[in-house]
């Protein structure tokens, strides 16, 4: 066989791409996890075998199956091993617990729930019977996996447009959407990543954000695709996970905007040595990236950053590519694959329509919602699109200020105050106010031996800078950490609101601490 990744991504089914990487390599490596290692050829040999015990279990095309799993090579396996089934799965987060978990469970109709057992000091098995979920089974280990023989399987699904895939939004202020995808769209999205990114089979890539992430099945399309390996991070942490990016040789890490802060972090504690030797590229998505980060990662790491922008409905939209313009890949979120079309709505939203779309919500009344009368998704993302096509992004429908009348971005004051010195992140937030509508609140989370930021000196900086008066923060919060969701780390913007909202208190400008 002499196939390419393009000829590849034509494969039906996820399970038919598993088999035509596995004819092609079948002794390269795909999964790397501490000393372990599972080959193409053994991804699809072990994935039949448990496909083959869960059928023994009662599992068939169709069964939804639910996993809470944490990032591991059995938790591929198993993955892999539904989708050979030709079951519906439904991947939840493994940071988790009863509620999210419990309106997963019910909302898909779940039959069979994988857990990790105690993980972390939490235990997921006990939560499962709690919630009275059917069909409980761990799987942390891959003695723990199903097992049976392979030659009594039914044949593997041919039709990859069926749905297969529940996947769940964040659900940080109501609960969670399912969110439905099919093979073929989950395949359109890695495909479009891997090409955009220019991988080759000499890179090796990481994961360390939790498979269960749509980001999961994302990133294994692009290995299976381009036959590289990526080495698998049960719990990301720096610097103790500094040593497999190092052991393994890794050339392509990311994840989001806080990952590179992570990485750039630990950069500056040895500028003269490069944190990971091997690495060649960052990329990621999944939240916003000011351009000083852009900078800050070529000019002090040494290598480039590529920036995508991808949601659970879409997972991959659009992305930078390593040999654009330090202008684009500073300051857009890339352009779209062919195949993506981008529609900026009146008002400035920013609706798509393409193969890597999902096919809308378990909810029916979220799906009609959700899509405009031309089958556009509607994002809730503000943006425009260059002439030369590039996205930019300007922010959330709901995350527009809106002062005496007056429509503030806080993704704009976010960008200029990140380029700040003795600012690490921030987040600006629109705050009830009975005078203004909404004040304008800047929340700074800042870098070790920062010094002090008051509220004259942040507006005096954004005055220096060119933001329009009306524009200024009327509040400033010094925190610790900022709060993060346990995926991509993206700021969780409603607790911050939660927490400085008051609209009993005097709406003067104020500072704390």
């Amino acid at each position: 066989m002499n196939e390419t990744p393009h000829s590849l991504s034509s494969a039906p089914t996820l399970w038919e791409l598993v088999v035509r990487r596995a004819e092609l390599t079948p002794d390269r490596p795909v999964f790397l996890q501490d000393d372990r290692a599972l080959t193409f050829g053994g991804l699809r040999d072990r994935s039949e075998r448990v496909a083959a015990g869960l059928y023994g279990m009662g599992v068939r095309p169709g069964t939804v199956v639910a996993w809470q799993l944490p990032t591991r090579i059995e938790t591929a396996l198993l993955s892999f091993a539904l989708a050979r089934l030709g079951a519906v799965q439904t991947p939840v987060i493994p940071f988790y617990r009863d509620r999210e978990v419990g309106f997963a469970l019910r909302e898909s109709k779940a039959e069979y729930f994988a857990v990790p057992g105690t993980w972390r000091g939490f235990d997921h098995t006990e939560m499962a019977r709690r919630l009275g979920a059917r069909g409980i089974f761990e799987a942390y280990d891959d003695a723990q996996l199903p097992d049976g023989e392979p030659s009594l399987l039914p044949a593997p699904p041919a039709d990859g447009t069926s749905v297969r895939w529940i996947y769940w939004t964040s659900g940080t202020t109501s609960d969670p959407k399912g969110v439905l995808h099919t093979d073929r769209s989950l395949i359109a999205g890695g495909s479009c990543l891997a090409h955009a990114l220019r991988l080759t089979a000499e890179d090796v890539g990481s994961m360390a954000f939790p498979y269960a992430h749509i980001a999961g099945p994302d990133y294994t399309v692009m290995l299976l695709l381009y036959g590289f390996p990526a080495v698998m991070f049960e719990q990301f942490a720096l610097p103790d996970a500094l040593e497999g990016y190092r052991k393994h040789g890794v050339t392509v890490a990311g994840g989001s905007t806080a990952f590179y802060s992570m990485f750039l972090a630990e950069q500056r504690k040895q500028p003269d040595q490069k944190v990971i030797p091997s690495l060649r590229l960052l990329a990621g998505g999944g939240a916003p990236k000011p351009p000083e980060v852009y900078h800050s990662v070529v000019r002090e790491m040494g290598v480039q950053l590529t920036h995508g922008y991808g949601m659970t409905e879409v997972p991959m939209i659009t992305m930078g590519d390593p040999e654009d313009t330090t202008e684009n890949l500073a300051t857009t979120e890339g352009r779209p694959p062919e195949g993506m079309e981008i529609r900026i709505a009146e008002g400035g939203e920013v609706r798509l329509r393409g193969e890597a779309v999902c096919q809308g919500y378990l909810d029916p009344a979220q799906t009609a919602e959700a899509f405009d009368a031309d089958g556009f998704l509607r994002t809730g993302d503000l943006g425009v699109v260059t002439d030369s096509g590039h996205l930019i992004l300007t922010g959330r429908l709901k995350d527009v200020i809106i002062r005496k009348g007056e429509n503030i971005s806080a993704k704009e004051i976010e960008d200029l105050l990140a380029a700040h010195p003795d600012v690490g992140d921030v987040a600006v937030v629109g705050l009830l106010d009975a005078e203004r509508g909404e004040r304008v609140c800047a929340v700074i989370e800042q870098p070790p031996g920062a010094g002090e930021l008051t509220l004259s000196v942040v507006t005096d900086y954004l005055r220096a800078e060119g933001l329009s008066v009306h524009k200024l923060p009327e509040q400033l919060e010094i925190v610790d950490a900022l709060p993060r969701n346990e995926t991509l780390r993206k700021v969780l913007k409603y607790k911050l609101r939660e927490r400085y909202s008051d609209p009993g208190t005097d709406p003067r400008p104020t500072q704390a601490r």
